[in-house]
């Protein structure tokens, strides 16, 4: 199985007994480090192995996610890595459009893929994997411009930073794209991610208590007006954005032939049944990809 070539960090607080992405992680083999303030130290230490867990220089600063996000990044660039990964602690799996079934899949390859992908073109600053809740089986293996959640490969390079206690992925997002760059949104690889205020711990109580969503909302309208409005959505208030402004063309990097690229690359992954396959459908998914493996291995040999 390939593995992510970039760090892989998560934001953590309050979820040493029900981190979810850690443990995800760690059943797929992926290398992580789980980043927590000082006084949660042992408490993950003790869930996940001290080796996984980062501590943060300060606590309780009532400011959100993003001071920790920014000293992330910064421990990133020391480590001279090019790119970080950086995901919510709420993600259940990594599932991954196949025949137009969202299928369970290890992580390590999704991650690579991703990587392969963000890699090529000089502009991307931000890519990563959507929620499983909104990928459907005509969805597009992929869409540019638009917010990158929850689960974001950044490049280190950028100028811009965290900056938000509330809807501070989306910011980032606008950020770089009012600067030119450009993000990538894959459909093809995607994430479980739990809805916000479901699960006990994160910033759940400082930031959604009362009008939290409200504010929320409003804050981000009044950093970016004119792209940004107030709505309701889902039953809530819901900032709005106006992504179709944002129309930058990926572009490919001058040392990247796409000819020579594998036609067919699955860095690992063979779909197989975890448990008895009763859909006839699913059945014939899983008999034409042994076929079609055969067949690669007979044309290879």
């Amino acid at each position: 199985m390939s593995l992510p070539r970039y760090p892989v960090y998560i934001v953590s607080k309050g979820r040493a007994d029900n981190g979810l992405t850690a443990k995800f992680l760690a059943r797929d083999g992926v290398p992580y480090r789980l980043v927590v303030e000082p006084q949660e130290e042992d408490a993950y230490s003790r869930a996940f192995g001290r080796e996984n867990v980062l501590v943060l220089p300060f606590s309780n600063l009532g400011k959100g996610s993003f001071p920790a996000r920014n000293w992330i990044w910064e421990h990133a660039k020391e480590s001279g890595a090019a790119r970080h990964w950086i995901l919510d602690d709420n993600i259940g799996g990594v599932r991954r459009l196949y025949g137009g079934e969202r299928i369970p899949s290890d992580s390590g390859p999704a991650f690579r893929a991703v990587e392969e992908f963000a890699d090529r073109y000089s502009n991307v600053a931000i890519a990563g994997m959507n929620y499983q809740m909104f990928v459907t089986p005509t969805s597009p293996p992929y869409r540019t411009n638009v917010h990158v959640y929850s689960c974001l490969l950044i490049r280190n390079d950028l100028p811009h930073r965290w900056r938000l206690r509330y809807n501070e992925d989306t910011d980032l997002c606008l950020q770089v794209l009012a600067d030119g760059f450009a993000t990538v949104l894959v459909n093809v690889f995607m994430v479980d991610k739990k809805t916000t205020m479901t699960m006990k711990g994160g910033n759940s109580d400082e930031l959604y208590v009362e009008d939290g969503r409200l504010r929320m909302a409003r804050s981000l309208e009044r950093v970016w007006p004119g792209i940004v409005t107030t709505g309701w959505r889902w039953g809530r208030p819901q900032h709005v954005v106006d992504w179709g402004r944002f129309r930058t063309p990926l572009e490919l990097r001058e040392d990247v032939d796409l000819d020579s690229l594998p036609k067919r690359d699955e860095f690992g992954l063979r779909l197989e049944a975890i448990r008895p396959v009763e859909s006839d459908y699913l059945r014939g998914l899983l008999d034409r990809f042994h076929e079609q493996s055969r067949s690669r291995t007979e044309a290879g040999s």
